[in-house]
C-alpha cells in the first residue's frame, strides 16, 4: 500500500508540473513579436517581457535580451524576417527571466555576454542549462564590434540589480537601457538582488549624459523612447527619493507613510506590476538607514 501511495503521489506531482508548464506556454499563445526599424542595422522587438534590441547586417545577428522561453520560436521567426540565420551573439542586460528565458535555446548557437553577477545568479537556477549560461562575462564592461557599429556594454554598479548592463551604440544612435528604464512607469528595483534606489537614479543620470536628443532609447519595458523621456523618468526618481527622505527624516513609519500615500498629482506613475504601494515599499526599504 505504501508503494502504491508513493507512486500515486509521484504521478500527481508529474501531472501538476506538466499542467503548470502547459499553462505557462498557453499564457503566451496569443503574443505577437513586433519589430520596429531604428536604423539600417538596428531594430527593437516587442512582445511579452523585456524589449529586445537587434543588430543585423553583414556580420550576422546580435540580440539584446530574449524575453520568455515559450516565445523563442516567435522571436526566431521575426528575426528571420529581418535576415536569415541564428543570432551570433546574445547580450543579457540582467538575470530576470523575462529577459533571459530564451537563453537555453539561443545559447545553443550563440555566445552569451553578461555581467559576472548574471552568470552567478543564472548558474544557481536549475532551469538554465549549461548552454544557457553566459560564456563571456565582464566587470565594468566590454565592446562588441559588429555590423559596422561598436556596441559598448556598460555596467555602472548596483541599480535595478547588481548585474545590470546598458548597451550603447558608439555613434549614440541607439541605447538599450534594460530595466534601468521603464517608460512612464514606476520601475522595479530588485533590492534582494543587489539593487539600489539611489544607484538606479545615478545610473540613469549617467546614461542621460552619454546620449543626445537624437538617440533612440529602448526601455526595458514600454514603447520606444527619447532622451527627453529618460530625463522625465529621472525627474520622477528625484521627486520620489526626495519625498521619501522627507518622510523618513520626520520619523514616520512605513505604515504611516502608506496610509498618507503619495500626494495626488505629485508622482503618478503606477501600473499593474508596480503600484503606488509597492513603490512606497521599495523607496522605504531602499532608503531607510
Amino acid at each position: 500500500m505504501m508503494r502504491s501511495s508513493n507512486l500515486l503521489k509521484g504521478c500527481v506531482l508529474i501531472l501538476g508540473l506538466l499542467l503548470s508548464q502547459l499553462s505557462f506556454a498557453d499564457r503566451f499563445s496569443d503574443v505577437e513579436i513586433n519589430k520596429l526599424k531604428l536604423s539600417e542595422t538596428s531594430y527593437m522587438l516587442t512582445g511579452s517581457g523585456g524589449n529586445i534590441g537587434v543588430s543585423a547586417g553583414k556580420d550576422g545577428i546580435l540580440i539584446i535580451d530574449n524575453q520568455f522561453a515559450p516565445l523563442s520560436g516567435k522571436i526566431i521567426a521575426t528575426l528571420s524576417g529581418i535576415q536569415p540565420g541564428q543570432p551570433k551573439y546574445v547580450v543579457n542586460t540582467h538575470y530576470h527571466g523575462d529577459h533571459t528565458g530564451g537563453n537555453n535555446l539561443f545559447g545553443m548557437n550563440s555566445v552569451i555576454f553578461a555581467h559576472h553577477n548574471v552568470l552567478k545568479r543564472l548558474a544557481g537556477d536549475t532551469s538554465y542549462k549549461a548552454a544557457g549560461l553566459p560564456s563571456v562575462t565582464y566587470h565594468k564592461g566590454t565592446s562588441i564590434h559588429f555590423n559596422g557599429d561598436t556596441l559598448h556594454l556598460l555596467h555602472m554598479g548596483p541599480g535595478h540589480t547588481d548585474g545590470d548592463s546598458v548597451v550603447l551604440w558608439e555613434d549614440k544612435s541607439v541605447i538599450h537601457m534594460g530595466d534601468l528604464f521603464f517608460k512612464n512607469r514606476f520601475p522595479y528595483i530588485d533590492l534582494k538582488a543587489g539593487g539600489s534606489v539611489k544607484g538606479y537614479r545615478d545610473n540613469v543620470a549617467a546614461m542621460i549624459r552619454k546620449i543626445n536628443k537624437d538617440t533612440k532609447v529602448i526601455p526595458g519595458h514600454g514603447e520606444l523612447a527619447s532622451r527627453n523621456d529618460l530625463i522625465r523618468f529621472k525627474h520622477m526618481l528625484d521627486k520620489s527619493i526626495n519625498w521619501m527622505e522627507s518622510k523618513l527624516s520626520s520619523g514616520m513609519s512605513l505604515e504611516q507613510i502608506k496610509l498618507e500615500g503619495i500626494p495626488k498629482g505629485k508622482i503618478d506613475w503606477s501600473w499593474s506590476f508596480i503600484t503606488e504601494e509597492k513603490w512606497i515599499n521599495t523607496l522605504y526599504q531602499g532608503l531607510k538607514q
